[in-house]
């Protein structure tokens, strides 16, 4: 038997990622778990959503760019602290070293194992967010988390979220092949 929960969200849990911005001209970092892939095309857009009082949103329409930042496992006391603490009361510049890539505006995170830099494509208004929607021009990735050429989740060790529970989540292991395992039902 099924019990109606109403209208909730179940996508829980998502990866966190760190939105870079510069704001005030310093580098500012909120860390969101809504973050969505557009498309697998070229161009790649991704878009987040931020609640509109997080200053952040001021900067990624201020510059018309923006980054976002996947954290590891052991930077989960850096990350929370980012997400407890508002920019509106507490400079967050020097608590992640940063770097720039081409766009020169968009702070990516140097410990931070992949990192992606995007420019505003779209900016899509709700009552209570913004849905900030980037096209990303370049991402960069640590050598050490790389297997083959790809990002390795199991070195990447990605934080994910969980709303209902309020609680980090470790990613478990691969399970099936994708595009492969459903072949079985063709016979």
């Amino acid at each position: 038997m099924k019990k109606k929960l109403g209208p909730l969200n179940c996508l829980y849990p998502m990866p966190v990622a760190i939105v870079g911005a510069r704001v005030m001209n310093k580098p500012n970092f909120l860390p969101i778990a809504h973050v969505g892939i557009m498309n697998f095309a070229t161009p790649q857009y991704i878009s987040i959503g931020l609640h509109k009082s997080h200053r952040t949103n001021e900067g990624i329409r201020e510059n018309g760019t923006f980054s976002v930042n996947i954290p590891s496992e052991d930077q989960v006391v850096k990350t929370d602290y980012a997400g407890i603490v508002s920019a509106k009361t507490k400079d967050k510049s020097g608590l992640f070293e940063a770097y720039y890539g081409e766009l020169k505006t968009a702070p990516m995170i140097t410990d931070c194992p992949v990192n992606m830099e995007c420019r505003l494509y779209q900016v899509v208004d709700f009552p209570t967010h913004d849905v900030f929607i980037g096209e990303i021009i370049a991402s960069y990735c640590d050598e050490g988390v790389m297997t083959d050429d790809v990002i390795d989740l199991r070195k990447v060790k990605p934080l994910l979220f969980d709303m209902y529970s309020k609680q980090y989540w470790r990613l478990g292991e691969a399970y099936a092949k994708c595009w492969s395992v459903g072949k079985q039902l063709k016979k």
